[in-house]
């Protein structure tokens, strides 16, 4: 007897209306995404430059290093998982154990303005910004303005940082799939 696997994206039976497939997909992937970047930036905390020249002084005291990096990596993930919440039902009505609000239904606008402005703040910070001078800022940073040991090091460096560039954009589609599917569902309950 042999076993056919169906890989199938989670249920979305928690939702009023039907969550587009691409976004589900979509949704469940940015935490994947994001990871490189976080698991690339772990070794700075120990003052491990991953072929970075470092600059004279520039590394902080271990004592502010190590929970920044780690805390920067933990936030990063932490917020997009929170994205899930735009395709699944916990994003509809809030879970019951958060104080104050828990149970009750949860306003579109009040998921979409936070999901559409973290957008675009991240694509502005993730995306190289001209200058008008033929400098670029990447505030970032990582990639563009340090210089290298060797090419392997920079294309390491390139292959986690890069993806971190798609997480605005992500967010701002997921959030407008959100209030067009919400939307809906205010509009037929109405």
């Amino acid at each position: 007897m042999t076993m056919k696997i169906v890989h199938r994206p989670p249920s979305v039976s928690d939702t009023e209306r039907p969550v587009p497939r691409w976004a589900m997909r979509l949704a469940y992937a940015l935490p994947l995404l994001l990871l490189p970047a976080c698991l690339w930036r772990l070794p700075f905390a120990l003052h491990f430059t991953m072929g970075q020249e470092a600059q004279e002084g520039s590394l902080p005291a271990y004592w502010l290093s190590i929970p920044y990096v780690l805390g920067l990596s933990v936030l990063t993930e932490v917020i997009a998982l929170l994205t899930i919440g735009l395709v699944r039902g916990w994003g509809e009505v809030a879970p019951a154990w958060i104080p104050l609000i828990g149970g009750r239904r949860v306003r579109p606008m009040a998921a979409v303005v936070p999901a559409v402005l973290g957008g675009l703040i991240l694509t502005f910070l993730f995306t190289a910004v001209p200058l008008g001078d033929g400098r670029d800022l990447t505030l970032y940073g990582v990639v563009d303005s340090v210089g290298y040991s060797n090419g392997v090091w920079e294309a390491l460096a390139t292959a986690c940082v890069t993806p971190i560039a798609a997480w605005g954009p992500i967010t701002i589609a997921l959030a407008i799939a959100y209030y067009r599917r919400r939307r809906t569902a205010v509009a037929v309950a109405g």
